[in-house]
């Protein structure tokens, strides 16, 4: 069967679904930010924003030194080679999509659940700090609550939110005036961020491509679903 690239006759119920699920999760991430509520999810976004960061180094033939995330909500990925323009960017706009894309049905959700197993075991021996390591044993426990749950539901109840999240990360900063986006670029009281960096190289502006990045995957998911 061909694509549907044109979207043509949307949206029916699944796709009507989809853009409801993900208006949802924006909502409601954006209302509770600042509670403790959401604390553990934003300290697994920054766990999800600096792999991406060592992935596309090792994928770059870099080599990764380290991996740290911390409970203030920072983190940091040491790095050695590899090509600067494209490990910089990674950090927020590759996982969001393929969040978001997973969540589409559930062949695609059990294989990125598979693949975040998969990576937090590995991070686990690797961690350099113990706020890391308990964040990674305490994901592997709620994600097998979650594979069980949409294994008897056939619904994907995390990865939706855990890509709007990723993408709400970097845009929120720009409105809160906090370090990756406004410190960086705007009020540049911040010089060791990596949207500073990826300025550097860069004309794009990062708010603007997390945006597009977040708008870029629900056509796709669109596409896949009708």
């Amino acid at each position: 069967m061909r694509p549907n690239w044109e979207l043509k006759n949307c949206c029916h119920h699944e796709q009507v679904v989809f853009l409801i699920t993900i208006s949802v999760c924006t909502v409601v991430i954006l209302a509770l930010w600042r509670t403790v509520l959401l604390k553990p999810f934003k300290l697994v976004t920054v766990f999800l924003h600096e792999a991406s960061h060592a992935i596309a180094c090792k994928l770059t033939c870099g080599h990764v030194e380290g991996i740290q995330v911390h409970v203030d909500e920072g983190g940091s990925t040491q790095t050695r080679g590899g090509i600067y323009w494209f490990i910089l960017p990674a950090g927020w706009h590759t996982t969001n999509m393929l969040f978001i894309l997973a969540s589409t049905n559930l062949l695609t959700a059990r294989i990125a659940a598979g693949c975040l197993l998969v990576a937090l075991v590995i991070v686990l021996f690797v961690a350099k700090n113990w706020t890391l390591r308990g964040l990674c044993i305490g994901f592997i426990v709620f994600l097998g609550v979650v594979w069980l749950l949409q294994e008897t539901t056939k619904f994907c109840p995390f990865f939706k939110p855990a890509g709007v999240m990723n993408s709400l990360f970097s845009v929120y900063d720009f409105f809160d005036n906090s370090p990756d986006i406004y410190d960086d670029l705007i009020s540049r009281r911040i010089h060791t961020g990596d949207a500073e960096k990826f300025a550097e190289v860069s004309l794009l502006q990062w708010g603007l491509i997390s945006l597009l990045f977040l708008s870029g995957a629900m056509y796709p998911g669109l596409v896949i679903l009708s």
